[in-house]
């Protein structure tokens, strides 16, 4: 079946099985690498992505059910002035070792920010899906005080 969506602000369509997730279209059809692939059942936060603004484990999204809908990755994130300040702060903190967990977090992180979030512990509270195998957490969550001194109340 054919879909139409809106994927990082431009109209787009592709073909796909009913089965299909959101995760492999992205990334094997229409070839957006910073979406990651790392448990396939929504537990690790790698393949998250905003759907309609929400952020959304994308390995448990049927994409059939996008069509009509707004879909926004981490790469175009990292590309606005609230993204570079997440990014900005996460590499100066130390906050990003192997990279794989990164752009789930990036999304996470943006889409609290753009609800209005100022505070750690909701942003902690946000992030509690978003696993790191590398970093103890330690310097994402100073990345984030960084992020909040930055972008202000």
């Amino acid at each position: 079946m054919k879909i139409k969506f809106k994927l990082n602000g431009v109209f787009t369509e592709v073909y796909v099985e009913p089965h299909e997730t959101l995760l492999n279209v992205l990334r094997d059809r229409l070839k957006v690498r910073s979406v990651k692939y790392g448990c396939g059942v929504g537990e690790c936060g790698s393949c998250t992505v905003l759907l309609d603004g929400e952020p959304v484990p994308s390995c448990l999204v049927v994409a059939a059910k996008v069509d009509g809908s707004e879909v926004t990755t981490p790469d175009h994130i990292a590309q606005t002035e609230l993204g570079k300040v997440i990014v900005d702060s996460m590499l100066e903190e130390g906050a990003i070792q192997c990279g794989y967990c990164t752009p789930g977090f990036l999304v996470t992180i943006y889409a609290a920010l753009a609800r209005g979030v100022r505070n750690v512990d909701e942003i902690r509270k946000a992030i509690a899906g978003n696993i790191c195998r590398c970093t103890g957490y330690v310097n994402i969550l100073k990345a984030v005080k960084k992020i909040l001194e930055r972008v202000g109340s």
